[in-house]
């Protein structure tokens, strides 16, 4: 915060138990912890919101172990199953000169950042999913159903590899012959409402997280909204988070307004 030159005014912490149980002289506890932060950066304000499920561990009374049990990046994926051929199938017929609408895209965002549309299933990493539906949301159109491994589709409880995993929908994205009509662009400053950022965490060209643009701060660089550690205007970077390493990559993909 002190290098975006913001400062956190006020902060708020609530929390409450999922679940306890005992083991002679030691307690687990697993319980939900919602974190506001109100921010005031370059005279603008905006609320930072993150819901986190995590764990504790008490020895005799004494806290030995407290982490977080879902984390922003998700595992590894078996490359048979991210391999994308590209392939023009469709979904259906495809509109042509749809215009995205950025709008609609910020609207599903904030009504579902912290809950689940239940017309999709949840799924324990779900940061793509959410993106998924988001940028549908704005209309994106499917492509490629029944095929998993091509195209980026739900439909009656199926779904194809690039809904849902992350490296999967990175490459999907940038392919030429994708649903998606995309520009990457080389930083988050260019960037609108509704664009797209994915993360590679490690640095090993495994891409783990998926997050939609829903705001700007006060310097211009992008405000997102994520799954799996629900967050809400967190910054763009993830330099908070548990996942971040110094060998950290992105994707900046700004979708075109003719889909």
């Amino acid at each position: 915060m002190s290098d975006r030159r913001g400062e956190i005014v006020k902060n708020i912490i609530d929390g409450h138990v999922i679940r306890e149980q005992t083991y002679g002289d030691r307690t687990i506890l697993e319980y939900g912890l919602v974190l506001q932060n109100v921010i005031s950066h370059q005279d603008r304000i905006h609320i930072e919101e993150q819901r986190q499920i995590r764990r504790a561990i008490f020895e005799d009374g004494d806290i030995i172990d407290d982490y977080q049990l879902q984390g922003d990046g998700e595992g590894s994926f078996r490359e048979s199953h991210l391999r994308q051929s590209f392939r023009e199938d469709s979904y259906g017929s495809i509109k042509r000169n749809i215009t995205y609408d950025r709008l609609a895209v910020v609207q599903y965002a904030e009504r579902w950042w912290n809950e689940y549309n239940p017309n999709f299933k949840r799924f324990d990493s779900d940061c793509t999913n959410y993106v998924s539906q988001c940028i549908h949301a704005g209309g994106v159109p499917m492509k490629g159903f029944p095929d998993q491994a091509n195209g980026w589709w739900y439909k009656n409880s199926q779904w194809s590899y690039s809904w849902t995993v992350a490296h999967a929908f990175r490459w999907y994205v940038s392919g030429t012959k994708s649903g998606i009509n995309v520009q990457e662009v080389s930083s988050p400053d260019q960037l609108l409402r509704g664009d797209v950022i994915c993360y590679d965490f490690n640095g090993d060209g495994n891409w783990q997280h998926t997050t939609i643009v829903v705001a700007k701060d006060g310097d211009g660089m992008p405000l997102v909204n994520a799954h799996t550690t629900d967050s809400r205007m967190r910054y763009w970077s993830y330099e908070d988070s548990t996942a971040w390493t110094s060998n950290i990559k992105y994707k900046f993909f700004h979708i075109l307004d003719e889909q």
